[in-house]
């Protein structure tokens, strides 16, 4: 049956803005965090709890959010991913302690992981056509890298003008007008499956195993808590070994272990884990270096790191004609080389800060402008390697690469937040040691996809 054009736009166009308000949420609070650590009286080391609960919730519930709704309804869940998102704003506006800001960050995290998988469900059902369907991805990807691209000037200024708590505040309006909008104009309803397995225990397994090494890392960077610390990282690996044999062991896992087993979903997922654990912690790294070492306000970091998020959207939007003429291996290493590469520039550039601040303003744009077009070139491939597969794996693979890369964010940080931890490793300053760590990162997995074998 044909589909009014207006009511498959207005649909296309709610649902791409739950997708722009979901990355913007994301983006924007990066910015904000030195504000928020001052704001509550912390120090530098709940920057990576703050900064990592959001994906670590996000990537460990992304799956059962996804199985939600196809048991639940596409609709319910997202309507409560809405609620929750507004709820998870209004607790981390009126935050007084560092870990009501990591609770309201992973309820964020736990939101879009309800809201993300249904309103691209209810996008792709609501095309008639593969023209149509093709027309709704584009803007669903659209709106992701316009969020992307505006998350960093937009924290910068909310938290310049009005404070950061308005950075949460705006949430809840926000999650209120989209509901309003789903509910008036969101019409379509995909088929639902009510025997969809949750695996809850396998997502338990998933969150708390990555929870115990961000939170481990986070406090071995104070002296007195080291060996706490030491042994929270223990059972954050034991963790990950049961969630390794549950997975194995349980009727409906989380992840079927049979699609771990094929060699283009392990080289895509590694390739998504490395992209954002060495651009993601060098954001935040540079966001702290730029307000606590280098005095820039929240606006000027914000505006500065926007090179980033626009570098992004050029290499992304590259990314797909190079696939086409000459394979995915290609423009992921370029990429993967390109990340190195950015963060050797800013690696460099944080160590002569001493010179003068234009000097250190062009090393900085420099380096951020190639992390963000290796960023770009190399999701895209990565995600074009992973889901080449038979048609009935490609919604697991989707939901591992997507896994891979939200928990790349939250490790990647935690671990290059530790390495920064000392302030100076000699004479060298330990964030430029912990940048180079990252470099040195991508370039390995650089080197592993050009030699991997995809069969």
């Amino acid at each position: 049956m044909d589909r009014p054009i207006p009511r498959f736009a207005t649909t296309v166009g709610v649902l791409c803005l739950v997708q722009f308000v979901d990355v913007l949420g994301v983006t924007a609070a990066i910015v904000a965090i030195p504000s928020m650590l001052e704001g509550v009286g912390a120090g530098n080391a709940a920057a990576g709890p703050i900064a990592t609960a959001y994906a670590m919730f996000f990537g460990g519930l992304l799956v059962v959010g996804a199985r939600l709704g196809h048991r639940y309804g596409h609709v319910r869940v997202l309507l409560a991913g809405l609620a929750v998102f507004a709820v998870a704003g209004a607790l981390g506006a009126v935050a007084g302690e560092a870990w009501q800001l990591v609770v309201a960050r992973a309820a964020q995290g736990t939101a879009s992981a309800l809201t993300v998988p249904a309103a691209l469900s209810l996008l792709l059902a609501s095309a008639s056509d593969a023209g149509e369907r093709y027309r709704a991805l584009g803007l669903w990807s659209a709106a992701g890298a316009a969020a992307g691209a505006s998350g960093l000037f937009v924290g910068g200024l909310f938290t310049q003008l009005l404070g950061w708590r308005s950075i949460f505040w705006v949430n809840a309006p926000l999650a209120v007008g989209l509901a309003v909008g789903v509910l008036v104009w969101v019409k379509v309803r995909p088929v639902q499956d009510r025997t969809a397995s949750l695996d809850l225990v396998g997502a338990l397994l998933l969150v708390t195993s990555v929870m115990g090494l961000v939170l481990g890392t986070a406090l071995v960077q104070d002296p007195d808590q080291r060996g706490r610390g030491l042994g929270v990282v223990g059972a954050g690996v034991a963790l990950g070994a049961a969630l390794a044999v549950w997975l194995r062991r349980a009727r409906q896992p989380l992840v079927e272990p049979s699609a771990l087993r094929r060699p283009r979903l392990r080289l895509g997922t590694l390739g998504s884990f490395v992209n954002t654990a060495t651009t993601s912690s060098t954001a935040v790294l540079l966001t702290l270096h730029l307000q606590r070492r280098l005095g820039f306000s929240a606006f000027e970091a914000g505006l500065t790191l926007l090179c980033l998020s626009l570098a992004v959207v050029v290499g992304s939007t590259t990314a797909p004609r190079l696939v086409r003429t000459g394979g995915p291996r290609r423009p992921a290493v370029l990429g993967l080389a390109l990340l190195a590469l950015g963060n050797l520039v800013t690696a460099a550039t944080i160590i002569g800060g001493g010179g003068s601040t234009g000097g250190t303003l062009a090393g900085t744009v420099t380096g951020l402008l190639l992390l963000g077009a290796g960023l770009g070139l190399s999701s895209v491939a990565c995600n074009d390697i992973g889901t080449d597969l038979p048609e009935d794996e490609v919604t697991t693979a989707t939901g591992v690469l997507n896994t891979g890369a939200q928990l790349g964010s939250a490790i990647g940080v935690a671990i290059l937040l530790l390495l920064a931890s000392p302030g100076t490793y000699g004479a060298v300053p330990a964030a430029a040691v912990a940048v180079l760590v990252a470099g040195a990162t991508a370039l390995v997995a650089a080197r592993a996809v050009a030699r991997w074998r995809f069969a």
